[in-house]
């Protein structure tokens, strides 16, 4: 998968690139695979670390409760806001604070834990990586409890594994009620591979190109291909099939909807891409509320978290409010006739 373009971002000349302004993704280091070598397919055995308001994070929440793996794979919330400069251990790291405060509510966020994955009750994301001589500090992180090691922190390699093994890992759903994220059909798998590449470059990656490069053109650029890319997705749906590749829910609607579900609350101003919200493609809103109406889908992140790990680290700090027309969200997820 190493040299997927629908899995990472070219790194060809990207010390340059980033000097110029433009956002590059990394590449993630841990690359193992549930089924294979050292990791058997064992209900209990596997734990997620995850940031609700991480889209790549949102990526693996989902599969996990889309594939009923909620009581096969266990998972910690790390608080949506990184350290700041005046942490002993640095700034910009992921922390396991369920008691710290998010300014957006003046409360603690409920879903924020400590570390129960490790059996050492670290406070960093970054401690983890220690362990086993690593200095990244990203999430998701699948990790293996039993012999306390980190399996993989690609969220596309990390979905696909759980949806290869989600009967072995103890998915309480079988035969039609779970679906098959990735099937074995060679014409299904290259549309899928197809809308996943163009999802990632376009739209998953692009929002970040678009939010976070201090070059104008680049901005441009990746503005103009997410508004392309969601007119096409929108034709795509207008002849009423419910999922993008027809009646069944596969690995590219899960790859489209974590940004798609923070485009309007939050990427229409954070990210700029100002020039039309969700509500305005009356077919991807549609979808938008299909899948986000699906079993467990709703639990799998939370506003709450991507407003404030957004907002939070913006210029000022302010997390604004709204939208509240013309309602507030995600209570617009129920309501599919919103766009007409």
């Amino acid at each position: 998968m190493t040299g997927d373009r629908s899995v990472q971002e070219d790194q060809a000349n990207a010390s340059e690139r980033r000097a110029r302004g433009e956002f590059v993704r990394g590449v993630s280091g841990f690359r193992n695979a549930v089924g294979e070598g050292d990791f058997p397919a064992q209900p209990g055995r596997y734990h997620l670390f995850v940031a609700f308001n991480c889209p790549w994070c949102h990526r693996a929440t989902l599969a996990r409760a889309v594939l009923g793996l909620q009581g096969g794979i266990s998972m910690d919330v790390v608080f949506p806001n990184r350290t700041s400069g005046d942490d002993p251990a640095g700034p910009n790291l992921w922390e396991f604070a369920p008691n710290r405060i998010a300014t957006s509510t003046g409360t603690t966020l409920p879903e924020c834990t400590r570390d129960t994955g490790t059996g050492r009750d670290l406070r960093l994301v970054k401690q983890i990586y220690q362990a086993e001589g690593s200095e990244e500090q990203s999430v998701p992180i699948l990790y293996d409890k039993t012999n306390g090691r980190i399996v993989n922190n690609e969220s596309a390699e990390i979905l696909r594994m759980l949806d290869r093994h989600a009967g072995p890992l103890g998915s309480v759903l079988a035969g039609p009620d779970r679906p098959c994220l990735y099937p074995d059909d060679p014409d299904l798998r290259a549309e899928i591979d197809a809308l996943n590449e163009l999802i990632y470059v376009t739209i998953n990656n692009g929002a970040y190109k678009a939010g976070f490069s201090s070059d104008q053109a680049v901005y441009a650029a990746a503005y103009e291909a997410y508004f392309d890319t969601l007119a096409v997705l929108d034709a795509r749906l207008s002849d009423g099939r419910p999922f993008l590749t027809g009646d069944r829910f596969t690995e590219a609607d899960l790859r489209l909807f974590p940004t798609l579900y923070r485009h309007d609350p939050v990427y229409y101003l954070r990210m700029k891409l100002n020039g039309a919200k969700i509500l305005d493609f009356p077919h991807l809103w549609r979808w938008l509320c299909r899948v986000h109406g699906l079993p467990g889908v709703a639990g799998s992140s939370s506003l709450d978290h991507c407003r404030q790990g957004y907002f939070g680290r913006s210029w000022n700090n302010v997390v604004p409010r709204g939208p509240f027309k013309p309602m507030p969200y995600p209570q617009a997820y129920a309501h599919p006739g919103l766009a007409r």
